[in-house]
This record gives structure tokens, C-alpha cells and sequence, in this order.
């Protein structure tokens, strides 16, 4: 199991480099014969307890079926894919669901928050459905750092796109997950919006040793992220390290050439 302690916040602070997620020659088809297609082609990698990791990639090159598989909601082809050292292909629909729910949290492009609940109500929703009680602290203290703050009581219709996307990533907190996958998270949003949930990712990695891997198209992630992964025709083909955002586009440019 990676080696985690109790940080004072209650959510795990990382202290080795242990790999929460991890992947070896994952492969994904669709389809069968001619017909089929290969969304994965032979991808490994691991994403160690702490760690930022952006998938980036052109449109079609398996950045989005990676995510899936390595969160359970998806299978592989072949390969193996582990979260905290648990091989995901060997669980079944019910062991799998469990595993998610105690140590995957999900951050969607479009939020998937329940219209007719508060902020509130949303964030603490995963509790409810695990049948735990909401730790008041616990509820009060991501309110308070990742929010909105002072719009708790008001339905998503009432919240901009970015207060729906704090909401988003409180509730994938507030369960305490090993990994939080967050799937385009600032697609939906402007530029002032997506560079302040770019910065709260950090700031959830930083202040709760949050381990995070991320899809996403924005080369602004180079800010945020510890590395960045391209993908290309379902394979990783580079990796970035300590680069500018122009850099990462040029990248992803030659790449879509």
C-alpha cells in the first residue's frame, strides 16, 4: 500500500514516492476485425502519493480512456492498471464500485452537479450515498478552502460556471480519496475561471497532499503541474518537465501536425 501518513487537515499527507496509480502496457479496443479501433496502444506509467499529472494530447489520441480505465470506469483490453495496489482488472462490477468510492474522487468537464440540491447538499452528497455521516470540521474546513463559501445554500442554476466547478472539486474531496481524476475540468469555463480552478488544484495538492491527475487541453496546466504527459495515436510519446505554456502548445501542436 503506498506509504501515507494523517496530515492535520484529516486528508492524506504523502511521505514516499510511492506510486498511488500506476499502469503497465494498458491497451483499449473498440470494436472488433477491420472495424475496430485502438484507443490505447501499450500505455505505462505511475503517478506517485503528491504528485500533479496532466495528460495532454490532440483530440483522438486515448487521453480521456486513459482516465476512465485508471478510475474504474472503464476496462482494459489488456495490461494492468492499480490504484494504491490494487489491480483494478481483477475486481468485479461490485468490488470496483467500492473501490471507486472509497478512493477515487471525479472532477467532471461539466460538473454533474444535482440541480435540485444546494451546493451544499452536493458537496456532501457521496457521504450520504456511502451511508456515512458528514465530520462537520471536515465539511466546514473544504467549504471554507475550496467553497463557495458564501453561496452554499444556492442551487447550481445560481452559481457561475466556476463556483460549479468548486463545488465539483469539494465534493470529489470530501470523501478523503487516494487519487482525484479530474476530466477537462476548465473546458466549460472562461480564462479568469479556469486559471483560478488551475490554482485550486494546486492549492488542494499542496495544502492536503492531494495526488491529481488531470485531462486537459489548457496549456496553462505547465503551471501547475509536476509533469505533463502527450499523447499521441493511444501511446506516450514525451514528457515535460518545468516548461512554459507556450512550450507545452507548441508541443501539442507538432504533435496534431
Amino acid at each position: 500500500m503506498t506509504d501515507q501518513t494523517q496530515s492535520i487537515h484529516g486528508t492524506p499527507a504523502c511521505t514516499s514516492t510511492a506510486a498511488v496509480v500506476s499502469a503497465v502496457d494498458l491497451t483499449r479496443r473498440y470494436g472488433a476485425g477491420g472495424a475496430g479501433v485502438d484507443a490505447l496502444r501499450g500505455v505505462s506509467l505511475e503517478v506517485a502519493c503528491g504528485e500533479v499529472v496532466a495528460v495532454m494530447g490532440p483530440s483522438g489520441s486515448g487521453k480521456s480512456t486513459l482516465l476512465h480505465i485508471l478510475a474504474g470506469l472503464d476496462r482494459a483490453s489488456s495490461g494492468e492498471a492499480f490504484i494504491d495496489d490494487v489491480e483494478l482488472g481483477g475486481l468485479d462490477d461490485q468490488r470496483l464500485t467500492l473501490l471507486r468510492r472509497e478512493k477515487v474522487g471525479f472532477v467532471f468537464q461539466f460538473f454533474n452537479l444535482l440541480p435540485m440540491l444546494s451546493a451544499e447538499q452536493n458537496l456532501i452528497l457521496p457521504l450520504k450515498l456511502a451511508g456515512e455521516k458528514p465530520e462537520r470540521t471536515w465539511v466546514e474546513e473544504v467549504i471554507a478552502n475550496v467553497g463557495p463559501r458564501s453561496r452554499r445554500a444556492h442551487r447550481p442554476a445560481e452559481l457561475s460556471g466556476g463556483q460549479q466547478q468548486r463545488v465539483a472539486i469539494a465534493r470529489a474531496l470530501i470523501t478523503r480519496p487516494s487519487i482525484l481524476f479530474a476530466d477537462e475540468p476548465t473546458g466549460n469555463l472562461d480564462s479568469k475561471a479556469g486559471r483560478e480552478i488551475l490554482e485550486l488544484l494546486r492549492t488542494c495538492a499542496a495544502a492536503y497532499g492531494q495526488t491529481i491527475l488531470t485531462v486537459t487541453h489548457e496549456p496553462r496546466v505547465s503551471s501547475i503541474a509536476d509533469r505533463i504527459l502527450l499523447l499521441a495515436d493511444g501511446q506516450i510519446v514525451q514528457e515535460l518537465n518545468h516548461v512554459s505554456s507556450g512550450e507545452v502548445r507548441s508541443a501539442i501542436e507538432a504533435l496534431a501536425a
